[in-house]
């Protein structure tokens, strides 16, 4: 269920980006269609009609696209409504004031309108990915609750952390810390050595990065992250990540707490108690 969620995401993701790509293309092409489509009708249609229509070509752009989509198809509606329908006719030259005041209301309400859209289609994408998230957190919380044995828990966080970082792999280490790699902090930065590495602008490292695994202040392993060449995944992302690990901690911590009391139970002294993965 986690997986198919993530990959539910991840296409919807991969679809806007397409969508970008192809509302740009539509941002060039869609106002001098639109405009050659109303060229018969100069002579019946008020040119404030004829502005109208073309902004709603703007609108339909930028609902697919991006914001940069709809303020270039913006700009390229008043540069055909002043080409085409403004005398002097195919020149870029306005005569008319009322005309001129046109073109420009179609620009500033085509960039304006076309931005409230392309942010209502950004919201859209991050409830999707939102939703893809809460759900990867519920499903691992609900097996650390359940499962007898945290293995599991790391298990799945491991499948999880793959598609959610956009890992070529990932495992689990149980013991102590060997050597200094970089690290995914618990407020979603990465530390390389003592400073800051910028994962929006170089991705993740090459060399693995280490999740470390706490509960109830008590250190069990670590996740060693290996990321696929040019990843670079979002700091909500990363901070999700922070939160599967945390629930492979408490899951530790339940079994050892399990463990100690059975032990005090039987009247045995419990020592050291060592959850392997």
């Amino acid at each position: 269920m986690t997986m198919q969620n993530t990959s539910a995401a991840i296409s919807v993701m991969a679809r806007y980006l397409t969508r970008d790509r192809l509302a740009i293309l539509a941002a060039l092409v869609a106002p001098l269609a639109a405009a050659a489509i109303l060229l018969p009708f100069r002579a019946s249609w008020s040119n404030t009609n004829v502005a109208l229509l073309l902004v709603v070509v703007v609108v339909a752009v930028a609902a697919i696209g991006s914001r940069i989509a709809g303020a270039v198809a913006a700009v390229w509606a008043a540069v055909w409504f002043d080409f085409f329908f403004t005398v002097p006719y195919y020149r870029f030259t306005i005569r008319n004031s009322a005309d001129a005041t046109t073109a420009v209301l179609l620009l500033l309400t085509g960039v304006t309108v076309s931005q409230l859209a392309a942010r209502a289609r950004r919201l859209k994408v991050v409830t999707v990915t939102d939703a893809g998230y809460l759900a990867q957190i519920r499903q691992t919380a609900s097996l650390a609750k359940s499962a007898l044995a945290p293995g599991a828990v790391a298990d799945l966080v491991k499948e999880q952390l793959v598609g959610l970082l956009g890992l070529e792999g990932a495992r689990f280490e149980y013991g102590s810390l060997l050597g200094h790699p970089p690290r995914l902090e618990p407020d979603g930065t990465v530390l390389a050595g003592h400073s800051r590495w910028d994962v929006e602008l170089s991705g993740l490292p090459a060399e693995d990065v280490e999740l470390r695994v706490y509960g109830g202040g008590q250190y069990y392993g670590r996740f060693m992250l290996k990321a696929k060449p040019g990843s670079r995944p979002s700091l909500q992302a990363r901070l999700v990540a922070v939160t599967l690990a945390d629930q492979v901690g408490r899951a530790f911590g339940a079994s050892q707490a399990l463990r100690t009391h059975g032990l005090s139970s039987s009247g045995v002294s419990s020592g050291p108690c060592v959850s392997s993965v």
